[in-house]
């Protein structure tokens, strides 16, 4: 290669290069590592008592848990009771990181006692439903509790909700501390590619729940599945996780209806971990 190149071969190298192809030898470009960590929604063990789903975590190597009502009483306990529940799961070495979804109405006392809830437990982020006239309620108190809130989409059968980009249009006047829980499965029923709505929501995204399901598009009742069983792009999901810099909880709900969901949710945690890997 003593010769300068030809406009003709510098273009042909740079497409081998990009084809992972030099001198008749190949490489591997590393992707950029995840800057997400996994999690468990706890609802997907929501029959279980608060021990054997702190087993279940710790046998699977999920250290971040989002603690669903039967396992943390959110709505209707005290702030001393979310306390006592949440300590639990932090004595057991898990990181207390969300919530079942919290119904945010326009009342004053409900919204108090779901923030004063949500101090007690240590949540970092509340997964929540408001009602729609409710966020101007709903943003004094984020402000006053400096709290992140995470507005969950529900699929088509929720009038207020159904897609990502109905939550994505109501957070957007307010404080910024106020986003989306990214429900994938749910979004797809909804008609919403899950990785459109990473890409164009991130900058608010601050919770994702990972399922996958065999329901159709426009399906009001899901088919909960393993991992990687059914219709959704998972592969293409953690890629578009990964090219926005998603830095907070992937967690899984797998909701299949079971003896042992623990058996499930394994699968489903083992074959997104080869993916990443």
């Amino acid at each position: 290669m003593d010769q300068p190149m030809t406009r003709r071969q510098a273009a042909r190298t740079t497409a081998l290069l990009a084809a992972g192809v030099w001198a008749g030898s190949t490489f591997k470009a590393r992707a950029a590592a995840p800057t997400f960590q996994l999690g468990l929604a706890t609802v997907s063990l929501s029959k279980f008592p608060a021990d054997k789903v702190i087993a279940a975590a710790l046998k699977v190597g999920l250290r971040n848990v989002s603690l669903y009502n039967s396992h943390c009483p959110w709505t209707g306990g005290t702030p001393d009771q979310c306390q006592t529940a949440a300590q639990k799961f932090k004595d057991a070495g898990l990181m207390v990181t969300g919530c079942g979804v919290i119904n945010l109405p326009n009342e004053e006392s409900a919204v108090r006692r779901a923030f004063e809830n949500a101090k007690a437990g240590g949540l970092p982020t509340m997964i929540c439903k408001p009602a729609h006239d409710a966020f101007p309620l709903i943003e004094k108190y984020v402000k006053q509790y400096d709290q992140r809130l995470a507005v969950h989409n529900h699929g088509p059968e929720d009038k207020d909700y159904p897609s990502p980009f109905d939550s994505w249009k109501a957070v957007q006047p307010y404080d910024e501390r106020i986003g989306l829980c990214l429900d994938v499965g749910h979004a797809y029923r909804a008609g919403a590619d899950p990785v459109e709505a990473i890409r164009k929501c991130h900058a608010r995204l601050y919770d994702l729940h990972l399922k996958d399901t065999l329901a159709v598009v426009g399906a009001v009742t899901d088919i909960p599945v393993e991992v990687g069983q059914g219709h959704l792009d998972i592969k293409g999901i953690l890629a578009a996780l990964i090219a926005v810099k998603y830095s907070h909880i992937v967690a899984f709900e797998y909701e299949k209806k079971e003896a042992d969901p623990a058996v499930g949710l394994a699968e489903s945690v083992n074959y997104v971990r080869k993916i990443l890997a």
